[in-house]
């Protein structure tokens, strides 16, 4: 699981002296503890679950790092990407422009074989397409994409 996979590379981390690493895994698995505890029971992530905690994690840090770009703090930025390179260990690889435009291309025809077409068939379209970029794809890129595949 990918939950143990960071516990283990924590330890590694903190054998080897690595405090940007060793740093960026503990609030990574804080925030997965957090997530498991949160709500009404106490549950196990899944693997999926994870990745997604860790894609907001990874989301926090880039907007970090713009904000102390903006602000001067160069060398916060530079923590906050170190920490990003981290987390992006953990994170599926990102498609490129050209997969996901394959993607939208097949989930528009399959949705015009189901008679849909024009903006009704912007739900039948991102239903297919969510968890197929989930985790590894913007989601508002993707719904842009679908927008102008569907002529809106």
């Amino acid at each position: 699981m990918l939950k143990d996979q960071l516990q283990s590379d924590l330890t590694v981390a903190i054998r080897a002296q690595d405090k940007v690493t060793a740093g960026t895994l503990r609030m990574a698995l804080t925030a997965v503890t957090n997530a498991e505890v949160s709500g009404k029971e106490k549950r196990e992530l899944t693997d999926d679950d994870v990745v997604a905690v860790l894609i907001g994690e990874a989301k926090r840090r880039r907007e970090a790092a713009e904000s102390y770009d903006s602000a001067g703090a160069v060398d916060r930025a530079n923590l906050e990407r170190a920490e990003l390179e981290v987390l992006e260990r953990y994170l599926p690889s990102p498609l490129t422009d050209e997969e996901v435009a394959v993607l939208v291309r097949d989930a528009v025809a399959q949705a015009g074989e189901q008679g849909l077409t024009g903006m009704k068939a912007m739900g039948a379209v991102m239903k297919v397409l969510t968890p197929a970029t989930r985790g590894k794809a913007d989601g508002g890129v993707v719904a842009q994409l679908v927008k102008d595949a569907l002529g809106a």
